[in-house]
């Protein structure tokens, strides 16, 4: 059995992850879900409102559950919480935006999953992003549990590895996936080549409630839809500076935002000021089906990031057979192919961003089509869910069994 850790989950913006464990059960393999905290007051999609059942949350346990765990494992496992405690204080002193007291925290939240993993004879334990969630398994692996692995997206991993002790989590884990060739290249800029051939490419894909979906041609409505957090690295303020110039020229066209988040505010005042209200709609968080009749509804895809992993939302709409707009930065131009499936654009530039949303919504059907069509092959034959689970269940496979043959090796040992 293997069990998943999240800081979140469910969660809207990580929908990637419902779909990797749903793929992981598919193949045979059963999931336990911990996360550390729930969202669940934000969940607008019936499937994750099934996975919250599924889910069971540390941090649920209370501060006297955290302080009663803590103790139970100092007391049954000193050596191995000597080490651990040693750790999380080394972890902590280099950490720019936690310190000890919240690594401490952490050590408290392995002690319990700890006893989760082994009350439910879990074998493997995977952690997506490379932050707390993988402090917390390196700490429970530390502490007695099942060897771990983790996904890293970036870019926030990327943007702090000393802080992160991203070097000391890859040499700890029993492997490590990226989501994109870009990833797996910042991970050898950080790691040393000894730690290379534990690193692995498994990418995040569609399953098929997008590539089930016959063609669906494209409509001759000018509409344009963004699928995105409303976040800094999302670009939407760039964005709507763009749809400025383009309403601007007296082109008719109208953009969707799907998302919400931080920037909200920001961007509502920012289409008041800019005249947009005609030609700008954000409707918030939605779920999948309506995500999919959005995008289905769209010419194109706009998603003018300033720093990515590889965007889901891309896939989504590449898979639904409509070409994409974004930026040459991390994994996306290993997704999208500029004039083939979609455009890139330097990431920043209104100007180029113009040219290509224009094309968007200006081309002649057959041609956006056309692009379309190249883009879900793409979608097919790189980012399948099923398919990409089926690699990383290999290597879930692959890592127990070799912690079976360790354990087998130290009991001969032993017993010689």
């Amino acid at each position: 059995m293997i069990a998943y850790l999240i800081n979140q989950y469910p969660k809207i913006s990580h929908s990637f992850i419902r779909r990797e464990i749903a793929s992981l059960e598919t193949h045979g393999i059963k999931i336990q879900r911990f996360t550390i905290r729930s969202c669940n007051t934000d969940l607008v999609d019936e499937a994750d409102k099934l996975e919250l059942r599924k889910t069971r949350v540390v941090l649920e346990i209370g501060i006297i559950g955290l302080l009663i765990a803590l103790l139970q494992v100092a007391v049954t496992r000193p050596i191995n919480f000597q080490q651990a405690l040693w750790l999380t204080f080394r972890l902590g002193w280099r950490s720019e935006r936690r310190g000890v007291l919240y690594h401490v925290i952490y050590l408290a939240e392995a002690c319990v999953l700890l006893r989760w993993l082994i009350n439910t004879g879990v074998a493997h334990l995977h952690a997506h992003f490379g932050t707390n969630p993988t402090t917390v398994a390196m700490l429970c692996h530390v502490l007695g549990a099942p060897p771990y692995s983790f996904t890293i997206h970036g870019p926030e991993e990327f943007d702090a590895v000393n802080s992160l002790a991203l070097v000391e989590k890859v040499k700890r884990a029993a492997f490590v996936v990226t989501v994109s060739s870009f990833g797996k290249s910042q991970l050898y800029r950080c790691c040393p080549p000894s730690q290379w051939s534990k690193i692995h490419v498994v990418h995040c894909g569609v399953d098929d409630g997008f590539l089930a979906l016959s063609p669906i041609g494209i409509p001759k409505e000018p509409r344009l839809v963004c699928v995105a957090r409303l976040g800094e690295a999302k670009g939407h303020l760039v964005l709507l500076d763009a749809a400025g110039k383009l309403a601007a020229e007296g082109l008719q066209f109208k953009l969707v935002l799907v998302g919400d988040g931080p920037l909200r505010g920001e961007i509502e005042n920012a289409i008041a000021q800019l005249g947009l209200q005609d030609f700008v709609e954000i409707i918030g968080w939605a779920s999948n089906a309506e995500v999919r009749q959005q995008i289905l509804a769209s010419r194109a895809m706009v998603l003018p990031s300033f720093a990515e992993g590889l965007p889901v939302a891309l896939m989504e709409a590449l898979a639904l057979g409509r070409p994409v707009v974004s930026t040459y930065i991390a994994g996306i131009p290993e997704l999208v192919e500029s004039g083939v499936c979609g455009w890139l654009v330097p990431s920043g530039s209104v100007e180029a961003l113009v040219v290509a949303m224009r094309k968007a919504l200006q081309l002649p059907i057959e041609k956006l089509e056309q692009m379309g069509i190249e883009g879900r092959k793409r979608i097919i034959q790189q980012h399948n869910a099923l398919i990409e689970a089926g690699y990383l269940a290999m290597l879930f496979r692959s890592s127990i069994e070799n912690s079976k043959n360790q354990a087998i090796n130290i009991r001969s040992t032993i017993y010689s």
